[in-house]
């Protein structure tokens, strides 16, 4: 059988969710039957190149879209399927410019468009008006939706298509193996990271932008802090928003106390070095960072602005952001002393592990309708 090419398109390839989820889904699918490119929309080298080449991707870059050059955007897909014949499929992970260049693609020849809804909200202001704008009647302009749950595909394709069964659910699967809870990563992680034995360490890991709340965060552990003064708050990312949370912890008195790691590549043995993992974020699609805790074993307190499809072990619970941030630290409190487990079957049984996912994706990109 001849192999299909899947074209990926991506904001960058960075260690972002979206990102993160695309290339488990990469290195575990058939490639000898299916091999994925990337369509970004940076110049910038991305953290996952050097492993896209080598599994046998193509990289290509595309400009951002920033609305002035809306004809300059249409014509590089343009340009880009003309020089390009032979895609089986175009994925669409960035929503914000899909019923732009998915009608593109399907007019330049390719068998089948999917849009793929990874948020349920967008940012303030009027990027994320536009985000909106450009999102209408997007469900038309694919055909296929999909989404990674149901608060994501209501906010991007609309709660009558949703209602109608046109949105196809495709979960934010993990390699769960690789998130094993494993007592010997836990200490050598923690001798680097140079954390006391018995100090308690809340962990969260996203990058820093409106969305992930790092903000009220700091509040929940200036609040933990106070009961347990050796507590450390342990932040996994980066993003624009980074010094202002340096600022912040720094006016609470609790700087000493945070470590910041930027972006990490083997994310899971970081998780092993933690004891509770908070995410109070805004609004998510599907947050594979909640899934990944629970992998590790970890009691999650997260925000019920994010979907309950990812409460999928009894280890997470959902709480209000509206109780404040004294609220969610006795929680935290409450809930600190337990023992770990492993957690892998869980995972599987709930349906967030990748090796069961590729073969759902496996079906969509070889379909012949």
């Amino acid at each position: 059988m001849k192999t299909v090419r899947v074209l990926q398109v991506l904001g960058g390839t960075s260690l972002g969710g979206a990102e993160s989820r695309v290339m488990d889904s990469y290195r575990h699918i058939d490639r000898n039957r299916i091999q994925f490119d990337f369509a970004v929309h940076t110049g910038e080298k991305g953290f996952f190149d050097e492993e896209i080449e080598r599994l046998g991707g193509h990289i290509y870059r595309f400009p951002r879209f920033r609305v002035i050059n809306w004809p300059a955007y249409r014509r590089a897909w343009k340009d880009f399927f003309r020089e390009h014949p032979g895609y089986r499929a175009v994925h669409g992970h960035m929503t914000s410019t899909a019923s732009i260049y998915l009608p593109i693609a399907k007019k330049s020849g390719v068998s089948l468009t999917i849009a793929h809804a990874r948020s349920a909200g967008v940012d303030p202001g009027l990027k994320g008006k536009l985000t909106r704008f450009l999102r209408r009647n997007l469900g038309k302009k694919a055909d296929m939706c999909l989404t990674c749950s149901q608060l994501a595909g209501e906010a991007v394709f609309g709660k009558k298509m949703w209602d109608e069964g046109r949105v196809k659910t495709v979960p934010n699967a993990i390699d769960a193996p690789a998130f094993a809870y494993d007592e010997k990563i836990r200490e050598r992680m923690r001798r680097s990271l140079s954390i006391p034995e018995d100090a308690f360490v809340i962990g969260h890991v996203g990058r820093f932008g409106h969305m992930k709340n790092h903000l009220f965060l700091l509040d929940v552990f200036a609040a933990v802090n106070k009961k347990l003064p050796g507590a450390r708050l342990l932040l996994v990312g980066e993003g624009g928003l980074m010094e202002q949370v340096k600022e912040k912890a720094a006016a609470l008195g609790v700087l000493e106390q945070v470590i910041f790691t930027g972006n990490q590549g083997k994310v899971s043995d970081y998780y092993q070095a933690m004891d509770f993992f908070v995410f109070p974020s805004l609004f998510e699609g599907l947050p594979g960072s909640v899934i990944e805790a629970q992998a590790c074993g970890l009691r999650c307190l997260i925000s019920d602005s994010v979907t309950p499809e990812v409460l999928i072990t009894d280890l997470a619970e959902a709480k209000p952001l509206s109780l404040g941030a004294g609220d969610w630290a006795e929680d935290v409190l409450l809930r600190k002393d337990y023992r770990r487990e492993q957690m892998e079957q869980a995972v599987r049984e709930a349906g967030f592990d990748v090796s069961d996912q590729v073969k759902l994706l496996e079906e969509i990109y070889l379909q012949e309708k």
